[in-house]
């Protein structure tokens, strides 16, 4: 059975309906509803910078609109509604049985949200030109590269938010996650590539410089997703070599619920043997560090540095004190 769900089977009705059977599981627990309300935020962000930047400018991005749009001007016979329909059918089908129901299921949900959102605040803030747009006399002067930038920076930021909680915003995205689950490639890079094959489409209707403008939006939102990306899941790496590390090790078990590893250093001037303690923190953890040791004017010699990404035994401090009480007992 886990070979029909998992390997040449993924498309079977076995797996399909054990798929749908997690879904209803997922649906249940309290984890899915916190995240329904991270999940709509980070929709609005995303309905925000479509309509303030992406609609006024008329600018195509590599996205699954954008691809539409070239599918109904080539077949003119189909809509872009329809083409837009099929394709994220495709795609949530593809995610459900590829990526995950979890993955899917949010999706589906941010994918039925995304248009009234947009129409929202169409409603209350209608925007008829580009905000950047300037009239000098009779003649009006547009910056369609202010509306880029604006709209792949929030962009980014929806796309960041909606993938630390193993979501997306539909479309583009899903084609992201599915090329890094399968090769690697982290979620930046899936996007520029991914979206960079869909601009090249538009060669097909439009002028070059609009699709090098699509391009180099897809380009930055890539770039700018990977360091939102980045940032929302770095640690600090503390060294800490101090005589009162055992005060320090207490401090950070018991109170900023951390594991500690304990090293034996040898000083390069004095020859001194001294222990060192390698700490991996958030930030919060680490300003709450610094401060205890110059509120208990403890001496110590401390560096941190940065770590992009963490496996194995980072636990949160819920399942931290389960293993604690675990060992106690």
């Amino acid at each position: 059975m886990d070979e029909k769900r998992n390997g040449s089977g993924m498309f079977s009705a076995e797996n399909v309906k054990f798929q749908m059977g997690r879904i209803s599981h997922l649906l249940t627990t309290k984890k899915f509803w916190i995240e329904l309300v991270i999940m709509t935020a980070g929709m609005f962000v995303a309905a925000v910078g479509i309509h303030f930047f992406l609609i006024p400018s008329k600018l195509i991005v590599g996205s699954i609109t954008g691809l539409s749009l070239v599918i109904s001007q080539l077949f003119p016979i189909v809509s872009v509604g329809t083409v837009i329909f099929v394709i994220n059918a495709v795609l949530l089908v593809m995610s459900f049985l590829l990526i995950g129901n979890e993955f899917g299921a949010k999706t589906v949900y941010t994918a039925l949200i995304l248009g009234p959102m947009v129409d929202f605040l169409a409603g209350i803030m209608p925007m008829t030109e580009s905000m950047f747009t300037q009239h000098i006399g009779n003649a009006i002067v547009t910056n369609p590269w202010f509306d880029l930038l604006c709209f792949v920076v929030i962009l980014s930021a929806s796309q960041s938010i909606l993938f630390s909680i193993n979501a997306s915003t539909g479309g583009l995205d899903i084609l992201a996650k599915i090329i890094n689950k399968y090769t690697g490639v982290n979620l930046g890079t899936s996007v520029t590539i991914s979206g960079g094959a869909i601009c090249c489409t538009a060669f097909a209707i439009n002028p070059v410089n609009l699709v090098i403008i699509g391009l180099i939006g897809t380009w930055l939102n890539g770039l700018i997703l990977n360091r939102f990306m980045l940032d929302m899941h770095s640690k600090a790496r503390v060294l800490i070599i101090s005589r009162e590390y055992e005060r320090i090790r207490e401090y950070a078990v018991k109170t900023l619920e951390r594991g500690v590893t304990m090293h034996e250093v040898v000083g390069g001037y004095s020859q001194e043997k001294k222990m060192q303690l390698e700490i991996i923190m958030t930030g919060d953890d680490l300003s709450k560090m610094m401060a205890w040791l110059g509120d208990n004017n403890i001496n110590a010699f401390c560096t941190t540095d940065s770590i992009r990404e963490v496996r194995g035994l980072w636990v949160t401090k819920k399942k931290f004190n389960k293993i604690a009480h675990k060992h106690e007992a």
